[in-house]
């Protein structure tokens, strides 16, 4: 394993803006590189260079197709739902595009107390979520001693006796051996963005503050796997830069961290830019990504680098949430609040990092998930059993993720219906659970399902594999 410096710069900037101009594939070559895909092998940023150039219907329709298949062959029709928990919004960085940049002095700062942050999470365990993401502004109110006690504050929090079951974390980036220090507070997935991979642009959208170091943020995912953090997640602000030159390079970031370290991004965000208080830069996004480039995306992201989970928030309206559950996407917010004490604390509204685009509470996205056919999971099996970093890939890239996956994701439906639901969504949720598990092939598989759901209805809990 090689180390890396904070100053290393593993990306060729002449090969992605090359291949940011790619031309897009002729019939037989797109067949071509689809075909590759559906066999779950990944694509190379060649392949996917020239997937990114396509915009006739006819191709994008294709392109959504394998998608699908894809995410289905490896994920099945389980999606993880989760919630971030924003701790405080303090920020010494002046990121033009965020509501809680320095420069903002209309909004009004909170660093939310060891008490704040346990209700905040007992608000959202009353909902039913069991997997929470920890947030907090980069500044010196939020130092690595205090993200380490509000995790403690999270899985102490405790309703009827429900609880936590796993934190993900994002928060600003940390040296070797702070990173050696937080992976002793049991967490899942350390998630920090590039935001743009442009050097240039990147200099513009972050005047000051530690975030404008370019490159100690670039390397913050070889410094985490380095003090042996298992999984991690990267992800860009798409309308910073051209977003064909962001997917190129996350899809270098992703092939570096797995040659060096043997194991790629346990996740990719995509969020895109939306407005936020005290921001001009996010009212006229500088480079707008439509909602038909959005799809194609994801969808490319998802066959070329087909074992990372894609999330999908709630910047993002209810209607292309919907649709992109189809084409890639496996991990969703739900009810969320991007202002420090948002579930607990009343008012504090023009407090929030960013406008959302879904403001449906968790039942009710729980409610059209079921119509749509999915499961929704608050499955936290793999961190638990360990089937983490390179043990997670080893299953994930030959689909084999999924036999856990699934019967985890029902099981853990079943208790949300039990627990939280209504009447209406309860025997519609049963009524799902039932189906999906009468087309299970596996004879043993089918019975450890049945054997589980019908444990939960007699008041088991914390049941997987």
């Amino acid at each position: 394993m090689k180390t890396t410096t904070q100053t290393d710069r593993f990306l060729d900037y002449s090969k992605i803006e090359r291949l940011a101009k790619a031309t897009k594939p002729d019939s037989g070559r797109l067949k071509e590189i689809l075909s590759k895909a559906e066999k779950l092998n990944g694509l190379n940023t060649d392949e996917a260079a020239e997937l990114l150039a396509i915009t006739d219907k006819e191709s994008i329709n294709l392109l959504l197709k394998t998608a699908a298949k894809v995410k289905n062959e490896i994920y099945g029709k389980r999606m993880v739902l989760f919630a971030p928990l924003y701790a405080g919004n303090h920020c010494t960085n002046n990121c033009l595009y965020c509501g809680f940049r320095a420069a903002n002095k209309d909004i009004h700062r909170i660093k939310l107390n060891m008490d704040q942050i346990r209700e905040d999470a007992e608000s959202l365990i009353s909902e039913g979520h069991k997997r929470v993401l920890l947030l907090s502004g980069e500044s010196g109110h939020y130092p690595l001693s205090y993200t380490m006690d509000a995790i403690k504050a999270i899985y102490s929090a405790e309703v009827k006796g429900a609880k936590i079951r796993r934190i993900n974390v994002e928060i600003a980036p940390l040296d070797v051996d702070e990173f050696k220090t937080l992976k002793k507070a049991n967490i899942g997935t350390y998630t920090c963005f590039q935001e743009t991979y442009d050097p240039d642009l990147y200099k513009v959208y972050h005047p000051t503050g530690k975030k404008s170091d370019y490159d100690y943020r670039l390397n913050v995912m070889h410094r985490a796997m380095e003090a042996g953090i298992d999984d991690v997640g990267v992800g860009v602000l798409f309308g910073l830069a051209d977003y064909k030159y962001e997917v190129i390079a996350l899809m270098e970031h992703a092939a570096d961290l797995e040659a060096k370290f043997g194991c790629g991004p346990h996740t990719v965000s995509v969020p895109r830019l939306e407005p936020a208080p005290g921001s001009a830069i996010s009212e006229e996004v500088p480079f707008p990504v439509s909602d038909d480039n959005f799809r194609k995306i994801i969808s490319i992201i998802r066959i070329a680098m087909p074992y990372t989970g894609i999330i999908l928030s709630t910047r993002e309206s209810v209607d292309i949430r919907n649709e992109l559950f189809q084409y890639g996407v496996s991990q969703v917010s739900a009810g969320s609040r991007t202002t420090p004490g948002g579930y607990s604390l009343s008012g504090e509204k023009e407090n929030k990092q960013f406008s959302l685009g879904d403001h449906r509470s968790l039942d009710e996205v729980i409610n059209d998930l079921t119509n749509g056919g999915f499961i929704p999971s608050f499955c936290t099996g793999c961190y638990r059993k360990g089937r983490v970093g390179n043990d997670f890939m080893d299953l994930a890239k030959p689909g084999l993720i999924k036999k856990f996956c699934m019967p985890n994701g029902l099981v853990s439906y079943a208790e949300y219906l039990t627990d939280y639901a209504s009447e209406e969504l309860r025997d519609k949720g049963y009524a799902l659970i039932d189906e999906i598990t009468e087309n299970v092939q596996s004879d043993s598989v089918r019975e450890m399902i049945e054997k589980s759901v019908k444990e939960v209805k007699s008041g088991v809990r914390d049941i997987y594999l």
